[in-house]
């Protein structure tokens, strides 16, 4: 019951966001916030998951990166979590690493443009697949929602997620099993000061 009930949130949930982004309310707030801790937030989450199936599960944050920016702390958790989800629930063995990077940007104000890339060893996406990824309600293909579950909104509510922030999301995959793939997202963020 406690897992049908938290899958059928989870599509709640995804139904709702879409609906907001597609009508134009999606509103974003600009608090500063730790990245290293919105990062081990979204870990945490998964971790559990992770250590069911034997995965390795690290992040990886870049000294360069600031201690704090100005931002949606939970949207971009959630962004996170969608990623590290996928990869957790698309790699059977080996690990999941995600790295942050940062490039100070010469702007009127002092700001910094943001690296995240979630590598998996998991299933890999084919070339010809790639495109579908990020489309609503798609998966790969229809044996994936049939094995793995899911709405098939996730990777599309994150994509339009980052772009209201400023920034792009992307893939990277060989398409090879255990090959895995790579999620990259971009945004740009004011620094703020380090928060207490």
């Amino acid at each position: 019951i406690r897992t049908s009930g938290d899958a059928l949130l989870t599509i709640i949930n995804d139904i709702l966001d879409f609906s907001k982004i597609e009508a134009g309310r999606m509103e974003l707030e600009a608090q500063p916030f730790d990245v290293r801790e919105c990062l081990d937030g979204a870990l945490d989450l998964l971790a559990g998951k992770a250590a069911e199936k034997g995965l390795n599960l690290a992040g990886v944050v870049d000294p360069n990166v600031p201690p704090a920016i100005a931002g949606d702390v939970t949207r971009l958790r959630q962004v996170l979590v969608n990623l590290i989800g996928n990869a957790v629930k698309f790699t059977e063995r080996g690990e999941i690493v995600v790295t942050v990077t940062a490039s100070p940007l010469d702007l009127p104000m002092s700001s910094t443009e943001l690296h995240f890339a979630v590598r998996d060893t998991g299933i890999g996406i084919p070339p010809e697949r790639k495109d579908r990824l990020f489309q609503s309600f798609s998966q790969v293909d229809t044996s994936t929602s049939r094995r793995f579950g899911g709405t098939g909104l996730g990777l599309a509510i994150s994509k339009r997620l980052v772009e209201l922030m400023g920034g792009t999301m992307w893939v990277e995959s060989e398409g090879a099993p255990g090959k895995g793939s790579t999620f990259h997202v971009t945004l740009t963020a004011p620094v703020a000061p380090p928060v207490v």
